[in-house]
């Protein structure tokens, strides 16, 4: 018999943490809820979970700041935001702080439970895979081990987010093949978040500065002008469009 999966509630909202503890709890998960920002983060170190669901105006640390802690850990949890703050720019913060998908309130609770098993389906397939293909890739210098979720360039380790790691796993399985940036979004943060694309342009950004020589002129992962990215096949023989 698999282990129930452990979700955690940070939302201060007694009601909401109600109806979703009662809805989570009817799908068979076991559920832990803390009311504010700073139970939160003590919940969120004293165990292991399987998925997070946090509000973004807390009392105590915001929620904002608990993502970040969470996106710091070892361990990858999926997180759901939920908050009131329904403006393009904390959908995007939250987003690109690492969160796997933004719902607005008022939001429905059945919507937001189809999404938490959306997102847990998609983390043991991911784990399922990186078993399986557990063998190292070398591309050009880039070498990643899925199972360690260790990246090294020409050698030396470099220490990625986990949302950066999945972003170039998935390049690296897909060497020289060009993705959308709507295609990364679907395939690395599980929902095509339409009008969020500039996420996947930061991600890129950002490991460019970790993994490319000369940034501005990358090497590895380039632009295909008018269609999105790709991994160069051999890191090396080919320029960016």
């Amino acid at each position: 018999m698999e282990p129930v999966k452990r979700v955690l509630i940070v939302e201060d909202d007694a009601h909401i943490a109600d109806l979703l503890r009662m809805h989570l709890h009817d799908e068979g998960y076991a559920v832990t809820h803390a009311a504010d920002g700073n139970a939160g983060v003590r919940e969120l170190e004293r165990s292991s979970w399987d998925a997070l669901i946090l509000d973004l105006m807390l009392p105590g640390v915001d929620g904002l700041e608990i993502c970040r802690r969470a996106r710091a850990a070892a361990r990858y949890i999926p997180i759901i935001i939920t908050s009131a703050r329904s403006s393009e720019m904390h959908r995007i913060l939250g987003l690109e702080l690492g969160a796997d998908d933004y719902l607005a309130k008022p939001f429905s609770v059945l919507e937001l439970v189809a999404r938490v098993r959306a997102l847990l389906r998609r983390s043991e397939a991911m784990a399922r895979n990186a078993r399986m293909e557990s063998g190292r890739l070398d591309l050009g210098g880039l070498g990643i081990d899925p199972l360690a979720r260790e990246v090294r360039v020409d050698g030396r380790q470099i220490e990625l987010t986990p949302r950066e790691f999945d972003l170039l796993y998935f390049f690296a399985r897909h060497p020289g093949r060009v993705f959308s940036r709507l295609d990364l979004l679907n395939q690395v943060w599980g929902y095509q978040h339409d009008g969020y694309e500039h996420t996947v342009n930061t991600h890129i950004n950002r490991l460019r500065m970790k993994i490319e020589a000369d940034p501005a002129q990358p090497r590895r992962i380039l632009t295909v002008w008018g269609r999105g990215y790709k991994l160069a096949g051999s890191g090396a023989d080919e320029a960016s469009a």
